[in-house]
């Protein structure tokens, strides 16, 4: 398996290509390559690298959809996004990352409640998920068989809904900055983002005549 990317060999790569991408994959690849340098800065505070990578996961793949509907359709969004840059993925970088190099980080983090959004819907008093251990379970299966049958884009799926709660954690303030409780999961979920956005981008820029979608926030003079 390939040694991770890291910003300078991203930054090198989009240099020497950018001048055939279109101005919409540019924009993409330019601002989510940043985020990744920002997130290697970040040393061993975990949460920071975390967030950033987020940004940049964001920067790559949301379009202008996000953020013109009134409910949030993140979920579909990923589906399609991951769709796409496993059909991309001659190499199968993103199926040796989930299978060889974070299964056990990838495994932890779905047997982990605390990044399970009915668990906290019911400690938050909302009705309907009295069920949540019933649903953890059943979800926790339908992962294990999608792991199973090498089913990378449906893995991802699974492992950013629960990065998605972590994220919401971080970004919302429902964590101390640091703390020393259910530290596993920003360790491990910033584990993974560190190695996948860098593949995920290097994928977009193999393949910059995809339909990537068009940024909400583009440059303006």
């Amino acid at each position: 398996m390939k040694d991770a990317l890291d910003h300078t060999a991203l930054k090198t790569k989009q240099r020497a290509v950018r001048d055939s991408f279109p101005e919409t994959m540019g924009l993409r690849a330019h601002r989510a390559i940043s985020w990744v340098g920002r997130a290697e800065d970040c040393g061993k505070d975990e949460d920071a690298r975390f967030i950033f990578l987020w940004v940049a996961f964001n920067a790559a793949y949301a379009g202008e959809q996000e953020f013109q509907v009134v409910i949030p359709r993140e979920r579909t969004a990923f589906s399609d996004y991951f769709d796409r840059l496993v059909a991309l993925d001659g190499d199968q970088r993103i199926y040796n990352a989930l299978w060889l190099r974070f299964s056990g980080p990838v495994r932890l983090l779905m047997e982990n409640r605390y990044v399970y959004k009915p668990f906290w819907q019911y400690h938050n008093g909302i009705d309907g998920f009295e069920n949540w251990e019933v649903r953890f379970q059943a979800s926790s299966r339908s992962f294990a068989r999608s792991f199973q049958e090498g089913d990378s884009a449906r893995v991802l799926s699974f492992v950013f809904d629960r990065l998605y709660v972590l994220r919401n954690q971080l970004i919302h303030g429902g964590a101390t900055w640091n703390s020393g409780v259910n530290r596993s999961q920003v360790r491990d979920g910033a584990a993974i983002l560190g190695f996948l956005m860098p593949v995920f981008i290097d994928i977009m820029m193999n393949n910059p005549d995809e339909n990537w979608g068009k940024p909400f926030y583009p440059v303006v003079d």
